[in-house]
């Protein structure tokens, strides 16, 4: 099997390509330096040059407080080029998973999203990705739906990294403690994501590690399993003003995951403790 990574030299796609190679799938990878999603032309000539039998899309704009600012951009990137890859995809019967966010939820109640509860994205980001997610339906019969949330891996910033970088010099940390989600480490999504586009089990799914927190347990979790002795000081999210607004409720229901038949992934403990004993 051959497949098309787009973003492969991002924080999942470093790897999903990684995880690809163990099973022997060819992967095929772009990045921004290599083929520009938003150029229709440039796309097909890569999709008609390597032929492959699936595309993976991870690439995106994903800046979210700066997304407010950069509306053109990010909507370019992740509507465009979104829209870009799935015509070509429809086209040619290949087929497409798009990797999507909690962020197309309001993040009202305190219950699990479902994968047809009702959309209300928050901020611009979440919206760009919501639109995202609606060129795929309308252009490629064959696709995949993953919405993720929370990603962290060795490769790349994210949440996890900044956590041990400000405990090198800070005794204590503030961190929001009103918003509750699931951490997604990349090489357990990467697993499922290469179970599943070798399936024809086509639909939207929730794909994060069992188990939900907030981002304050979250970061007290990191400390106590790194070792570090900075205190994290819960606040409210009115105490910590961004330009976006993040939902306070991410969590994702699973169901999906189970009806298809696929594995959850771990729960987000066991993938912190991979993850500190891989960057150690």
């Amino acid at each position: 099997m051959k497949v098309a990574v787009t973003g492969c030299k991002g924080q999942l796609g470093a790897d999903l390509t990684a995880e690809m190679e163990k099973r022997n799938i060819q992967a095929a990878g772009i990045d921004i330096d290599t083929v520009d999603i938003t150029d229709y032309e440039a796309l097909e000539a890569f999709v008609e040059a390597e032929k492959p039998d699936a595309v993976v899309h991870l690439a995106a704009y994903t800046a979210v407080d700066k997304a407010e600012q950069e509306k053109e951009k990010c909507a370019l990137i992740n509507v465009k080029g979104t829209e870009n890859i799935a015509k070509i995809c429809g086209e040619k019967g290949i087929k497409l998973l798009y990797t999507s966010t909690d962020y197309i939820f309001g993040g009202e109640g305190d219950t699990p999203f479902e994968t047809d509860s009702s959309p209300a994205p928050c901020n611009y980001y979440g919206l760009t990705k919501y639109e995202g997610e609606q060129a795929v339906k309308k252009h490629c019969p064959q696709h995949f739906i993953v919405r993720i949330s929370w990603v962290f891996g060795v490769h790349g910033k994210n949440f996890v990294y900044t956590m041990l970088r400000l405990a090198e010099n800070n005794r204590e940390i503030r961190v929001v403690n009103d918003q509750t989600g699931s951490p997604t480490f990349t090489p357990d999504i990467s697993k499922l994501i290469c179970d599943m586009i070798a399936t024809d089990k086509y639909g939207v799914y929730h794909a994060t590690n069992e188990g939900f927190c907030t981002w304050a347990e979250f970061a007290a979790e990191i400390m106590r399993r790194a070792g570090k002795d900075t205190k994290i000081i819960p606040v409210s999210t009115e105490q910590y003003p961004t330009p976006a607004k993040r939902p306070r409720n991410s969590r994702l229901s699973k169901k999906s995951l189970d009806d298809a038949g696929f594995t959850r992934l771990p729960r987000w403990e066991d993938a912190l403790d991979r993850f500190l004993e891989e960057v150690r």
